[in-house]
This record gives C-alpha cells, structure tokens and sequence, in this order.
C-alpha cells in the first residue's frame, strides 16, 4: 500500500483563500537601489535623480514634505511614487487587485507613497481620495498602520 506524501507547507506568499497571488516587486526594482544608495549616506537628491523610477525616493520625500507641514509638495511627491509604483507592480504581473505585502522590501517604496498620498490628500482636503488610498492599502493585506511602521 502507497501512501500519499504529507501536504506541503504554504509558501509564505501563497494565497491560500483562491484570489490572486501576492504581487512582490522584484529585487532589481529601483528601490533596492536607492535603499541601499540613502543608507550608505547618499543625498536624497542626488538618489532621486539617479534612480527618478523609485517609488521609495518620491514617498521619501513626500514624507518629509508632510513633516514640514508642505501637504502640497507631499502631495505631488506621492503622486509621482504611486505612478511609478503602479507601473512597477503592472509589470510584476498585477492586475489592479490582490496582496501587494508590506514586508517583501521592494513593495514598501509604493506602499508608503500611497499612504504619504493619503495623508498628503486627508490634509489638502481631498477627502475621498484620502478615504480611496487607505481603502487600497487594505486591499493590498495592509493598512495605514502597518506602513507607518515602515518608516
């Protein structure tokens, strides 16, 4: 008599309820690069414009503009990190629904310019694009919360 082999354990970035699998950028993604290039001490400028695809530069500076009190700037910042990551997460296969997770590194970059866009939107009185952005991230299997930690 054969037995049948014990199932496998789930991949941690399995989706086990039948939706869409987990969208993780790859790790040539821009923003490992720039990750790396602001942790060795490079400018924040001269990152952005050596890497100007990452989505982690613009959240960067869009978080900086929110702590400036510049909702305006931020505004425009996240704007440009969340383009850059919608296109980025297009080409990893996503099809505008499903887990996008907060702790594979090269996602953090577009997760925390959406936030910075939802901040930067709840404060220049956007506010169904602010309730729209945070309605996203819970979407993606995160939240508000959760990405602020990232920071």
């Amino acid at each position: 008599m054969t037995s049948t082999p014990a199932p496998r354990p789930a991949h941690p970035a399995q989706n086990l309820l039948g939706g869409p699998a987990p969208t993780l950028l790859p790790d040539t993604h821009p923003d490992v690069a720039a990750r790396a290039a602001l942790a060795a001490g490079e400018a924040l400028d001269a990152v952005t414009r050596t890497h100007p695809a990452s989505s982690y530069v613009w959240a960067v500076l869009a978080e900086i503009a929110l702590d400036g009190d510049d909702p305006v700037a931020a505004y425009a910042y996240a704007r440009a990190g969340y383009h850059r990551g919608l296109d980025a997460l297009r080409r990893a296969g996503w099809r505008g629904q499903g887990p996008i997770p907060a702790d594979h590194a090269a996602n953090q970059g577009f997760l925390r310019a959406l936030l910075a866009l939802a901040d930067a939107a709840e404060e220049i009185g956007e506010d169904d694009e602010a309730a729209r952005c945070t309605q996203f991230l819970v979407d993606s299997g995160t939240s508000a919360d959760e990405v602020r930690t990232l920071r």
